[in-house]
């Protein structure tokens, strides 16, 4: 990494295609998807199915459209889907769920990001209370975003499946990072699989694609999702230029995704050491900085490192900042922020 060049760790959705991956791209043989004859496309639903366990997938242009229409597809209208009270669905969808669905989210606290079965159980509506919406879906997310990247164990989304099981509800998962759970547990991205009735993938977190999420589940759940995909407007033509390079990542990049772990757990150790600051070690790339100055806000601290090269974000949480490492960040650009961040601690109060 160039000395004068950006570290950008504002998330692991701003890397740019390799020249490689851009080569891929570039030579895709495409063809109609709507019409079901792009070759591309059809190898990397069938791959995406393959690594998952599943029966099929179906390509999407984001995973918010993916997420969307899974709740479309085992929701209904005038219902309730329960997730975690921080999740990518409340937060990041723009009430999707009711604007789509006609569907309503209810969040359920927790301590850590983690939903298990005991935080859900009491928040499962009757079927036969007429006064309150029945419960029609239960939503995990791993690894949790808003969390800090935490992996949901295989146990705890296994009894998530239990509970689901007992009430007679579908499980989706929002796992547009399960690659990285996968990855730091060393649990096959089938076994977190099977525990769901369906789930949602991203190809440009951490993959380092540039567009592209997929849904996977049965093959008549994604035959339904197929339609529901089109009716948002998802219906995409010689979209092979895109999934060339979501099979290049799966192909060249999940394998590497364990140095993006060991460059966040370099850069919380060294940020954690500095006054002012403090930090929870991350379980993948996700850093969640929490700032103990008073007189250091998350605006002045962004101005401040981004003087320097370095970009984070602020989350919603007050005084927090959140780092992503990602394939575009090596060991150099790591450096390069621990040397910003520690100048940020030496700045003087006021």
């Amino acid at each position: 990494m160039a000395k004068n060049s950006v570290v950008d760790l504002r998330s692991d959705t701003v890397t740019r295609p390799s020249p490689e991956m851009r080569r891929a791209i570039a030579e895709a043989e495409v063809g109609d998807d709507v019409l079901g004859d792009d070759p591309t496309i059809n190898r990397l639903q069938e791959r995406v199915a393959e690594l998952l366990g599943k029966e099929a997938a179906l390509f999407f242009p984001s995973g918010c459209q993916a997420n969307q229409a899974a709740i479309i597809l085992h929701s209904e209208p005038g219902t309730e889907a329960i997730c975690e009270a921080n999740a990518h669905h409340i937060d990041y969808e723009l009430v999707g769920a009711a604007t789509w669905s006609g569907v309503q989210l209810r969040p359920v606290p927790t301590e850590d990001g983690i939903l298990t079965a005991d935080h859900v159980r009491p928040y499962i509506r009757r079927t036969d209370d007429r006064f309150t919406p029945r419960t029609t879906l239960i939503c995990a997310e791993n690894t949790h975003n808003m969390a800090g990247g935490k992996v949901m164990p295989l146990d705890v989304l296994r009894g998530l499946r239990e509970l689901a099981m007992e009430h007679g509800l579908p499980l989706h998962l929002d796992g547009a990072r399960l690659w990285n759970a996968s990855v730091a547990t060393g649990v096959p991205l089938a076994d977190f699989a099977a525990q769901t009735s369906t789930l949602m993938v991203t190809f440009s977190k951490g993959l380092g694609a540039p567009v592209g999420s997929a849904l996977a589940g049965s093959v008549e759940a994604m035959e339904r999702a197929w339609t529901i995909r089109k009716r948002l407007g998802g219906g995409m033509r010689q979209a092979g230029i895109l999934a060339a390079g979501a099979l290049y990542g799966l192909e060249y990049n999940l394998p590497r995704l364990a140095k993006d772990h060991a460059r966040a757990r370099r850069l919380t150790e060294f940020v954690n050491g500095l006054d002012g600051f403090s930090v929870v070690p991350p379980d993948t790339n996700i850093i969640m900085i929490e700032i103990e100055r008073s007189d250091l806000s998350p605006k002045r601290a962004i101005g401040y490192l981004r003087e320097r090269g370095v970009l984070v974000l602020a989350t919603a949480r007050p005084g927090q900042l959140r780092a992503v490492t990602h394939l575009d960040v090596d060991d150099a650009g790591i450096e390069r922020a621990c040397e910003a961040f520690e100048a940020l601690a030496a700045t003087p109060s006021g």
